[in-house]
């Protein structure tokens, strides 16, 4: 019987982001364009068949914030012009840099079939899931990207295009870059010249928007490399949690008891290497990551700094977030009160909504709270626990957006800072994305999560994975509502029916 069946997920085609190897040669940077071909038919973009076009890229012209003051700058500005100007613009439900794919939610030939998959309480998954799970992952990190390769330098030093500065990474330090670059500081010219307090995916109303966004490609691409087209990230419900309980050798591995920094030789990812971690030294050296191996995966949860974090979030935290009517106030960044995004990211208080707080909560505790690599803003994507953790944020966003349902202008079209109104290409993806397209719901875009499914909704997937498996008898009743919540915290759904702090990083005492 196919994985399919047992969790009644369904298919996706992968996608693509930046930077694709067709698109990082000289010639494709001398000319700004970035439209490859689809094998489909040979066509640019796949013009030729309908799939799409390539077209001028056209960027907003909005007004920022005025937490980075500078112009002309920073290759992430007004995103992707600094290294392209055109680029393919998919039709339909087609998307990917040569819209070779389809959107997320659909499948098939022509993307006209609509399909939903189910991320899981990691917990919940059975030994062989788990097993699973640690192999994709790892996997991951011991494959050379096909697809993409990631950039060293700026493109100044890329000498405009002519002399391409690019490295080959696995797979999955794609996605470790990717968290890097959108958050590195901005190099304003020779050695210890930075500007920090810039970041275009954290600290300001795309931070939901960013980091769901990178889910759902992370997912795709493990998809395309094993074959599975049914995975999805579990998550870790970490409310009211007293300490790591996803740190085991089964899971996301135990501490050593050599060096209680490092992580168990049990555990599979004891011998993973980190990279783009070592923000300082590329600040002190006015530098990009140069993506090599920068040392072990640290991690040394509960072991943190308490005069940042006392504790864990618990459900009273997250409903009084939860309950926060307005998505983002005042100059949305860190010290935005009231703001339902602001107290998510952890840096208003979770108890009475306050911005610049002086300790962390939510997001942010977690990050603190693991005391290593997780604990660095730019380095965080290292640590696999990563992926779980931003699956649960995501999970809370979710329920944030059925229960207020809020309307499309409660995301911020101008004056939020750099990278984050509601028209900015989100950076760095390719093909391109704004912010406000993932400002809906998980439903929208083709996956749900199995705490927030309802009776109705479970009985109707039965009915569903029956027909697609036919009468297997892992469909019994019993047996689902055992896959789903026996143990689960409820829902926090709600419906009808039922002084600015200093922290540039999540600090760690390593």
């Amino acid at each position: 019987m196919s994985y399919a069946c047992f969790i009644f997920m369904f298919c996706f085609v992968p996608s693509y982001q930046q930077f694709p190897r067709l698109c990082a040669t000289r010639e494709a940077l001398r000319i700004k364009e970035c439209c490859p071909s689809w094998e489909g038919d040979g066509s640019p973009c796949g013009a030729s068949s309908g799939r799409g076009f390539c077209q001028d890229v056209e960027v907003p012209d909005q007004p920022d914030g005025p937490q980075y003051p500078f112009s002309g700058l920073d290759d992430r500005e007004k995103w992707p012009l600094v290294f392209y100007n055109r680029t393919c613009q998919c039709a339909g439900n087609f998307m990917g840099f040569n819209c070779a794919d389809c959107k997320f939610g659909y499948f098939g030939v022509n993307c006209n079939d609509r399909r939903e998959s189910l991320r899981r309480n990691i917990f919940h998954l059975s030994r062989a899931e788990r097993i699973r799970l640690m192999s994709y992952l790892n996997l991951a990190k011991q494959t050379i990207s096909r697809d993409y390769v990631v950039a060293t330098g700026t493109y100044q030093e890329m000498e405009n295009g002519s002399n391409p500065m690019f490295a080959d990474v696995s797979l999955y330090d794609v996605f470790v870059w990717m968290h890097y670059y959108v958050s590195r500081n901005a190099l304003l010219g020779g050695p210890g010249n930075v500007w920090t307090d810039v970041d275009f995916a954290h600290w300001a109303p795309a931070f939901l928007p960013w980091h769901r966004l990178y889910l759902l490609h992370w997912e795709h691409e493990i998809r395309k490399l094993t074959g599975d087209m049914d995975f999805t990230i579990p998550y870790w419900d970490w409310r009211d949690a007293q300490g790591c309980d996803v740190c085991t050798d089964e899971l996301m591995g135990a501490r050593s008891s050599q060096d209680p920094s490092l992580l168990s030789p049990g555990s599979v990812f004891s011998s993973w290497k980190v990279l783009c971690s070592q923000a300082q030294n590329y600040n002190d050296r006015g530098v990009l990551c140069d993506a090599v191996e920068e040392g072990p995966l640290r991690r040394n949860p509960g072991n943190h700094n308490r005069n940042v974090v006392e504790r864990l979030p618990t459900s009273a935290d997250v409903e009084f977030t939860l309950s926060l009517t307005n998505y983002d106030t005042g100059a949305m960044d860190r010290g935005a009160n009231m703001s339902f995004r602001n107290t998510l990211e952890g840096f208003g208080d979770p108890q009475t909504g306050l911005g610049n707080s002086s300790r962390m909560g939510m997001h942010a505790a977690l990050h603190v709270f693991m005391n290593g690599s997780m604990s660095s803003v730019q380095g965080s994507a290292n640590d696999p626990i990563f992926l779980l953790h931003h699956a649960f944020v995501d999970s809370i966003y979710e329920q944030w957006l059925r229960r207020h349902e809020p309307s499309p202008s409660q995301y911020p079209e101008s004056d939020a800072p750099i990278g984050h109104n509601s028209e900015y290409h989100m950076v760095p993806f390719l093909p391109l994305y704004r912010n406000r397209e993932f400002f809906i719901s998980s439903k929208d875009l083709g996956y749900e999560y199995s705490y927030l499914l309802n009776a109705m909704t479970i009985a109707a997937a039965i009915l569903t994975a029956k027909r697609r498996c036919g009468r297997s008898p892992w469909l019994h009743m019993s047996k689902w509502k055992n896959a789903f919540a026996l143990s689960e915290k409820q829902p926090l759904i709600r419906s009808s029916d039922t002084e600015e702090t200093k922290h540039r990083n999540y600090q760690t005492t390593i």
